[in-house]
């Protein structure tokens, strides 16, 4: 049974982030989730309470797929300047392959029709930016007169930015190259060798 109410509790966040993807918070239904999850209402009322229960848990879902996928590219022991592009293209990558993350990302920015508190992976991500910036400073690929926590700031910014416009215009059709120019207008403004570096 417990493995049962796994993969139902599973099924359900499957579900709501295609329904929350496509209708926003606002508009999604919880008869609509339990129809696109295959579940009955009575098994999604045993795992969430209320609409705002399942979409909190679609956003701690997309947080937990980033941080792990954030955390297989860290544990490469790479450069930290590699590091930060790759994880940015490997988050656009995910945007464009797993619907929970884009649910996920979609209920971050409608989280005040709901009351929820989102900052935390956004300070997740850019501590983690901080971190592998102060780590290019130290091996030389940053600059040092460049403030590694304002740097991570801006790098988180201008993605959330450039993940936002290129849905609005292509649904993320461009997303890949948008983030690789974004990396190119960023190198010559931080790198110490910035021809070093193929966004």
């Amino acid at each position: 049974m417990q493995q049962r109410a796994i993969e139902t509790r599973s099924s359900v966040i499957e579900g709501a982030s295609t329904v929350f993807e496509r209708a926003g918070y606002g508009n999604a239904s919880l008869s609509e989730i339990a129809i696109q999850s295959e579940v009955t209402k009575g098994a999604l009322y045993f795992h969430f309470k209320s609409k705002e229960e399942i979409a909190l848990a679609v956003i701690e879902a997309q947080h937990s797929r980033s941080r792990i996928a954030g955390e297989k590219v860290s544990s490469k022991g790479d450069q930290g300047l590699p590091t930060m592009m790759e994880l940015c293209r490997v988050f656009g990558q995910q945007m464009l392959d797993d619907v929970v993350v884009r649910a996920g990302i979609r209920l971050t920015f409608e989280a005040s029709a709901f009351d929820a508190d989102v900052a935390g992976p956004y300070q997740d991500w850019i501590d983690t930016m901080t971190y592998l910036a102060a780590q290019a400073q130290e091996e030389g690929d940053v600059r040092r007169d460049v403030n590694a926590a304002d740097f991570a700031r801006l790098l988180v910014a201008s993605f959330t930015g450039v993940q936002m416009v290129s849905n609005v215009l292509t649904g993320r059709g461009d997303l890949l190259e948008r983030i690789r120019q974004m990396w190119a207008f960023m190198l010559p403004a931080v790198a110490t060798d910035p021809e070093r570096w193929t966004p």
